[in-house]
């Protein structure tokens, strides 16, 4: 029998697809194959104080400093906006959300949040005090260019 390019591309591929196959199952973070349902693992070590977390960079979403597990979050009620909202805020004393949540993405204002913003989970998680899941090298700025607020200032 002549190995043709055709028979050595096919040979190639049943290799490779063996090796493939008896090599170990990929996992994800949650010890399981990524084609099969696993139940997400509950969170613990919920941080439920009032203090603000320092942000790491510009624009970066504050943290939200209380449980929300239960929150109803979806296209017909966002529980967040019970108490941050414009005109709940009096009342709750939570802080307002941000002004650039009332701005449509030509930056003209809304008189409601916009729908851009309206997931709040998107962007914003609860503070938890849990071990990472994969290592951070993660440099501050201001870590990073020693003396650079006087380096702006200038």
């Amino acid at each position: 029998m002549k190995l043709t390019p055709k028979w050595l591309l096919a040979l190639a591929i049943i290799g490779i697809t063996s090796m493939a196959m008896a090599a170990e199952p990929i996992t994800t973070l949650r010890n399981a194959a990524p084609d099969q349902d696993s139940p997400a693992p509950r969170i613990s070590n919920f941080e439920d104080n009032s203090e603000k977390r320092p942000r790491n960079y510009p624009e970066q979403p504050p943290t939200i400093p209380h449980d929300i597990e239960g929150y109803q979050i979806d296209r017909n009620a966002n529980k967040c906006l019970s108490c941050h909202a414009r005109s709940r805020t009096g009342d709750s004393g939570a802080p307002m959300v941000s002004i650039t949540h009332f701005m449509d993405r030509d930056s003209q204002f809304l008189a409601a949040v916009s729908p851009r913003r309206y997931f709040c989970t998107q962007c914003h998680v609860s503070q938890k005090d849990v071990k990472p899941l994969v290592d951070n090298t993660f440099v501050d700025i201001d870590q990073l260019l020693p003396n650079n607020s006087t380096r702006i200032a200038e």
